[in-house]
């Protein structure tokens, strides 16, 4: 099919222990992952569409298994300032630019520069005052399957202005397989490396500091379960039903050391997640509201869960944060995340 004059096509990884993974270029998103569990069985387990009309904006207003940018996360009142010239974004997200804005990334379709069956490289050239952001952006993002069931995802990015930027891949991951309904991410275990969160107002931005998890639920360190955790009725977890935060990895950039892990122990999966970014947002589906899915599956309430390495939400506007977020002509934007999958079959 095609979009705003360009075509859709749907492109498929394969490795020789059964891992497939799919990926349209509308919007550089994964649509399906399909790991072995402990029993051998192969199951889905990334949230999605049987078909790319069904990612359409038009047709569902979701951002599922995205590559999001240019600035993922929220940037507060749609306001930033950069060398001193104030840039105004649109709102999307109550008082916030959220995930670059409407139309965002998200809903670009990318050239495919290339692809063969373990690897796919696609690119795309945002223009000067896209969504308000300044600078032509010429980006990349490749996906490359391994023989170990990774899933690297490398982002190359180059502006021809001082920008704002941070993307990051928006898939929803339910470890039990998208099998039947009701069977959320309750029974997941969680284990974070990282001893700080970024406390956020009403509107999900930072407050001014680092908070420790220690003691609150937010404590990840040693692994927990999000069922027990959710519905613990703490702070910061109660009132925003479930979770909706950045963690501050403890040591950011070190590919050889897993941010996070996750677990399903109903069906022996594992995912391992690995990044070279500072900060991990973990969104445990919050406002997922029952819309209908793969084979029809309602996508409910903490049905899956999203694991969105980036730099700090709002980061132009915090001068107190390591990481701006804000890119320089002549240097280029890279980062690498991976997501790697271990089960009892294939004895990983």
């Amino acid at each position: 099919m095609e979009y705003k004059g360009k075509e859709v096509l749907l492109y498929c990884l394969r490795n020789s222990a059964g891992m497939e993974v799919a990926v349209t270029n509308f919007g550089a998103r994964i649509v399906k992952i399909l790991v072995k569990d402990a029993q051998g069985v192969p199951r889905d387990v990334v949230l999605g569409f049987d078909g790319v009309e069904e990612y359409l904006p038009e047709n569902n207003r979701t951002d599922f298994g995205a590559l999001v940018g240019r600035y993922a996360n929220r940037i507060a009142g749609g306001r930033m300032t950069i060398e001193g010239v104030e840039y105004e974004l649109p709102l999307n997200d109550g008082p916030n630019c959220l995930h670059g804005g409407p139309g965002g990334w998200q809903d670009a379709v990318f050239d495919v520069v290339s692809y063969r069956p373990d690897r796919i490289e696609m690119r795309l050239v945002s223009p000067d005052g896209d969504n308000g952001f300044p600078g032509t952006v010429v980006a990349t993002v490749a996906y490359t399957l391994g023989g170990d069931n990774s899933l690297r995802i490398d982002y190359h990015a180059a502006t021809e202005k001082p920008t704002a930027l941070n993307l990051t891949n928006h898939s929803y991951f339910n470890l039990n397989g998208l099998a039947e309904e009701g069977i959320g991410i309750g029974n997941h275990c969680l284990e974070i490396d990282a001893d700080g969160y970024l406390p956020v107002d009403g509107n999900k931005i930072p407050l001014g500091a680092i908070a420790t998890v220690e003691g609150t639920p937010m404590d990840f360190r040693r692994g927990a379960m999000l069922g027990e955790r959710m519905a613990c009725g703490e702070e910061p977890v109660a009132s925003t039903g479930g979770y909706d935060h950045c963690w501050v990895l403890n040591r950011h950039g070190d590919l050889s050391r897993r941010a996070a892990a996750v677990r399903c122990p109903a069906t022996g999966v594992e995912m391992e997640i690995f990044t070279t970014e500072p900060g991990i947002q973990v969104y445990t589906g919050n406002f997922l509201d029952g819309v209908r899915g793969k084979g029809g599956l309602a996508y409910n309430r903490h049905y899956a869960v999203c694991f969105e390495t980036q730099q700090f939400p709002d980061s132009p506007n915090h001068c107190w944060l390591q990481s701006p977020g804000i890119q320089m002509p002549g240097k280029p934007y890279q980062s690498t995340t991976i997501f790697r999958f271990k089960s009892h079959c294939n004895g990983n």
